[in-house]
């Protein structure tokens, strides 16, 4: 009952926000479909524009502890029930061809975050969660390691706003761009996944693609691949944890000799590994009405709720930001943001072109 009590208000206005942000994405302008948006983006920029209209509404008795519980235990949550769409046997299988892609584009976004940083001189947390969030997969990567590097609500509204920005212009595009270069359908689908953040943009993207190259299975090779470089979380997350941890021994004083890495260690994390291995042994069992309506109506049903979780987590980061200050702040991120993507995008195209995938079609 306390628990109700205490952070049910602030629990109930995500949700709703969450809710009306989810059925916002089902509609389109014209020929834009607000799918690409997604939900997260409406529900953090919904929750930014209430703040801005009440200011002290989140920071409420009433609100600031359902507020808080939201954006962070919420978003854990989110990351953890994300790890039941991860099938590692299909992504060894079908996401294996595009490793060498992978890696080469998470790599470079982190070097150019990292030199942006001292060029820009940026805070060292936006530029963390912007080169993980444009190498690995938005708005997932940045919910991941937010916790782990300790970065505040402003920051991590910061961040998403840029990968937003940088997914939308991709999903609108790329396709033509792609078609218009000569890639093949495989070698596509390996570049928008690669070169897209969020799930819903590398959908947009590589339906849209579809039509113009005439052919299906573009957009699941596409998921799988984007799906695959999701499992860079775990290792980025735990590298992050490492480092925070020297850092802080090696600065010393009280709080760094009291400084624990078990405090900070990204625990949700294993939870997150437990579900992707509960459906990859769930795929790998012999075809039975369990398997059937884990695979038809369980893991949809998990990628959902994961989606409207982090759309809860960022209407909770949107209530504690202070869009005004977003703004005037937003061109060194932005900047950042923009070589990343470039730059992801270009040694996308090259791998490709070096592993002689630029070219394969899906038969």
């Amino acid at each position: 009952m306390d628990f109700i009590k205490e952070k049910g208000p602030g629990i109930v206005v995500c949700i709703a926000i969450a809710a009306v942000a989810t059925i916002l994405t089902g509609f389109s302008i014209g020929s834009f479909s607000l799918e690409i948006v997604g939900a997260p983006v409406f529900a953090i920029l919904m929750g930014m524009i209430v703040t801005m209209v009440a200011p002290s509404f989140a920071s409420s008795d009433s609100m600031k502890h359902g507020v808080k519980f939201t954006s962070k235990k919420i978003l854990q949550w989110a990351v953890i029930i994300l790890g039941f769409s991860l099938n590692l046997s299909t992504i060894v299988k079908v996401g294996g061809q595009s490793l060498p892609v992978i890696v080469s584009t998470i790599c470079t976004s982190l070097v150019v975050a990292y030199v942006m940083m001292k060029v820009l001189k940026m805070d060292s947390k936006t530029a963390t969660l912007i080169g993980v969030g444009s190498s690995i997969c938005g708005g997932s990567a940045i919910a991941a390691t937010a916790p782990v590097i300790d970065a505040d609500d402003e920051t991590i509204a910061q961040s998403i706003s840029v990968i937003f920005l940088f997914n939308v212009i991709a999903a609108l595009i790329f396709p033509y761009i792609g078609y218009a270069i000569g890639f093949g359908s495989e070698g596509f689908a390996i570049f928008a996944g690669t070169a897209v953040n969020d799930t819903s943009s590398v959908t947009a993207t590589a339906a849209t693609a579809e039509g113009l190259y005439g052919v299906e299975g573009i957009l699941s090779a596409a998921v799988t691949v984007k799906l695959t470089r999701t499992l860079a979380i775990i290792p980025i997350t735990l590298t992050l944890a490492i480092l925070r941890t020297r850092k802080a021994k090696k600065e010393g004083g009280e709080e760094g000799n009291n400084f624990s890495f078990k405090k900070i260690f990204p625990w949700f994390i294993l939870y997150f590994i437990g579900a992707s291995i509960i459906t990859t042994v769930v795929g790998l069992m012999p075809a039975s009405g369990v398997t059937e309506v884990y695979g038809a109506s369980f893991v949809p049903a998990m990628k959902w709720l994961a989606k409207f979780f982090i759309a809860m987590a960022m209407c909770a980061i949107g209530l504690n930001t202070n869009l005004i200050k977003l703004i005037k702040n937003g061109a060194k991120p932005i900047a950042m943001g923009f070589c990343c993507w470039v730059m992801i995008s270009v040694v996308s195209i090259l791998v490709q072109h070096m592993t002689g995938i630029f070219y394969t079609n899906i038969m």
